[in-house]
């Protein structure tokens, strides 16, 4: 289906559901829900937002945008198609399986929504979808903070100020609205979701939970009083090359070896993933606490991971190394959905959907993401705390034999996390790809 075919059908599904005015019926849909945690503050939170631009800088005698609340499922297929039909034919934009993203805007398959409120918007302009962008307020965020931030995300858009300040002021408004002084993102929907604006690696291939944006967004962001606040780095791993050389862990202090003390390392078993998923979850949330936009991983959190997770892991996906059998380290990998997905439509057909299931039951995945890898705090500052991440990297190069991958991305990896880089760096000397983190006060 064209673009222009993709927008027809939208505005024809608009209309069959009463878009200016659904029905309550249709009205309650699972994106707009809203936890006991954070609960809105105004009655008027529905209204639509005109916008306060002048889209007129980028294009002459256009008409106004207007940004409307995503409020009927209608909506909500349209706000998770968007991206597709903006970015159509773009350079490096592969799109994601819908089936994916609308796990993610799911109250019942994702636990943010026990403990955040959540907002998405859709921009039009001549009754046409132009862009879109999500709001949150994260109750556990703003405990592990003390700081009134809100997050805004999903941020996909025409490349024209005016649509993209809309957006973004619509966000601001609610957000405010909700009691927050300050907005940062972009995050969708919350810490443990896709972070950033990607800046740099829109040619570079896909992978699992790194967003995609056009190069042009970060001057609009940027230009819109928000400042950047962290670059977040990512490194790809060439597995089919000599690493050996590169990443060398001296034999005396390998597990094993009996210089580091009693130090074991452990692979995934399903039979205790539960456990090992607990075990997991405490110690990534003792690793990271404290740095930079971290919030605490739930337990349901952890378990609604699992679910998504436990068809494509192995019992060499996960890493952990105890030292005198306390958890001391972790490391997880997470095959490349977007491996098995390749040449399948986001909204696949039925034998699209038949090519996915046996490619996944194939294991067909070339790539994957290091999507976890810390320490404890117990060892941070000690001999066994500074060789943890490289021992946890060498077993994944050490298992390289027995998985399909031929490469892996480690990341992301904050640009002020001078260890850790200085580690990577080794192995690979630049990222392939860079997303940037934005701030803005919305005091009044």
């Amino acid at each position: 289906m064209s673009e222009a075919e993709d927008l027809r059908q939208f505005d024809a599904d608009q209309a069959d559901a009463g878009h200016a005015g659904s029905t309550q019926a249709d009205t309650d849909h699972p994106a707009e829900r809203h936890s006991a945690t954070v609960a809105p503050k105004h009655s008027h939170d529905m209204r639509s937002f005109p916008s306060p631009s002048s889209p007129a800088q980028d294009r002459p005698n256009v008409t106004p945008v207007t940004v409307r609340p995503v409020i009927s499922r209608n909506d909500l297929k349209l706000f998770i198609r968007l991206p597709r039909i903006l970015y159509k034919g773009r350079d490096g934009y592969v799109p994601p399986l819908d089936m994916e993203q609308n796990d993610l805007l799911n109250p019942a398959k994702n636990g943010i929504y026990r403990h955040a409120s959540v907002r998405c918007f859709i921009a039009w302009r001549d009754n046409k979808p132009v862009g879109r962008i999500s709001a949150v307020v994260d109750g556990k965020a703003l405990e592990a903070w003390d700081e009134k931030i809100g997050w805004f995300g999903a941020l996909d858009a025409v490349s024209e100020t005016g649509v993209v300040k809309a957006l973004l002021d619509t966000a601001e408004t609610w957000l405010r609205d909700q009691g927050m002084v300050r907005m940062r993102g972009p995050v969708t929907l919350g810490y443990h979701g896709e972070s950033g604006l990607m800046i740099t690696g829109q040619n570079e291939p896909p992978m699992i939970g790194t967003p995609w944006h056009p190069p042009e967004l970060n001057g609009l962001i940027a230009a819109l009083g928000f400042e950047p606040t962290r670059d977040l780095l990512t490194f790809k791993l060439d597995l089919t090359e000599d690493l050996d050389e590169r990443h060398i862990v001296p034999g005396a202090l390998k597990p094993g070896e009996g210089k580091l003390g009693d130090v074991t390392v452990s692979h995934l078993s399903k039979k205790q993933i539960a456990a090992q998923g607990e075990v997991l979850r405490s110690l990534y949330n003792d690793a990271w606490a404290g740095t930079y936009n971290f919030v605490p991983l739930q337990s349901y959190e952890m378990e609604g991971l699992i679910q998504q997770l436990k068809l494509v892991l192995r019992p060499e996906h996960y890493v952990q190394i105890d030292h005198a059998g306390e958890p001391a380290a972790m490391a997880l990998v997470v095959p490349n959905v977007f491996d098995i997905a390749r040449g399948i439509d986001g909204a696949p057909s039925p034998l699209g959907w038949a090519r996915l299931g046996a490619r996944l039951l194939g294991h067909r995945f070339d790539s994957a993401r290091v999507i976890l890898l810390g320490v404890s705090h117990k060892v941070r500052g000690t001999l066994l705390g500074a060789l943890m991440p490289s021992l946890a990297i060498d077993e994944l190069i050490r298992r390289r034999a027995t998985l399909p991958y031929k490469t892996v991305e480690l990341g992301w990896i904050l640009d002020t996390n001078t260890p850790m880089l200085n580690l990577v760096r080794r192995l690979v000397p630049e990222p392939n790809k860079v997303h940037r983190m934005y701030e803005k006060d919305i005091a009044q």
